[in-house]
């Protein structure tokens, strides 16, 4: 009776394990590569409005990149005030900020910008792109703490040092190409970065541009300029319905463009490439 008790346990053991086994033949599919679609009505837009560069849009739904030139998308630039968005993760995350409505106190000191010549809520001080207010933030984060984070972020090719911890997004090495800028924002925006739900829904909200009927609009520009060039950017996202548009554009000005129109045109070619492929509609 006993051995026949533990050939059954054995036939009971056997066909655990050949249950539990992968089968060889399993073929998971591999995520497929995004499509790149080349599209030459955003280069006439560029070139209408007299800047060179490029404008990359990524359709997650279609899983298809669209751009003028993949090859400038490929390149990198400095953040420029795009970095306000990782800077202001860091300082909601580990509390130098506290919330949207913490206060920047203007030390009197004029300057460039006459928006910043005053005190400023955060939610403000990101949206009005006030750079003392972000020196500021960055110097309490420290580079230790910014290195840290930078890196948990996969928030690459920064410089980030005591020398320069307050200007590495404006000054130096430190690049980031379109194609990571949107990789970025879609790890954001899909919560796949190590922050808490909080800081999320903080950063979320404080990055709301435009809101219509159909559509919610969020993003930062940035500029950034070395020597006589002039880096350009706008990058953000567009949610309609349960679709979500990823884009960054970065851009410098042609050899008659009106230097005083530069701070406008790299949101108006932007608004004109989403509303080319019917993602707004502006008429």
């Amino acid at each position: 009776m006993k051995k026949i008790i533990f050939i059954f346990s054995l036939l009971l053991f056997s066909l655990a394990c050949s249950r539990s086994e992968p089968d060889q033949d399993l073929v998971v599919d591999e995520p497929k590569p995004p499509t790149q679609n080349k599209y030459p009505a955003f280069q006439t837009i560029l070139d209408s409005a007299g800047v060179h560069g490029a404008m990359l849009i990524f359709d997650e739904a279609q899983n298809t990149f669209f751009s003028n030139d993949f090859s400038w998308a490929a390149k990198g630039q400095l953040p420029a005030s795009t970095f306000k968005i990782p800077n202001s993760l860091i300082a909601l995350e580990i509390g130098i900020v506290e919330n949207d409505s913490s206060l920047f106190k203007w030390d009197g000191q004029a300057r460039w910008n006459r928006n910043w010549e005053q005190d400023l809520i955060f939610k403000e001080a990101f949206q009005l792109s006030c750079v003392p207010c972000y020196q500021e933030i960055a110097r309490n984060i420290g580079p230790e703490r910014m290195n840290d984070y930078l890196e948990r972020f996969h928030y690459v090719k920064m410089q980030v040092d005591s020398s320069n911890i307050d200007l590495f997004w404006l000054e130096g090495a430190s690049r980031i190409t379109p194609f990571q800028q949107i990789d970025f924002l879609q790890r954001f925006f899909e919560k796949q970065l190590p922050i808490s739900e909080r800081t999320y829904l903080l950063m979320k909200k404080i990055m709301i541009l435009e809101e219509q009927e159909g559509y919610r609009l969020s993003g930062k520009t940035g500029w950034s300029v070395t020597g006589e060039t002039d880096n350009g950017w706008f990058v953000g996202f567009v949610e309609k319905g349960d679709s979500v548009f990823y884009f960054a554009t970065n851009v410098g000005p042609g050899p008659a463009f009106e230097i005083d129109n530069f701070a406008s045109v790299r949101k108006e070619v932007t608004m004109k490439a989403l509303n080319e492929l019917e993602i707004i509609n502006k008429n």
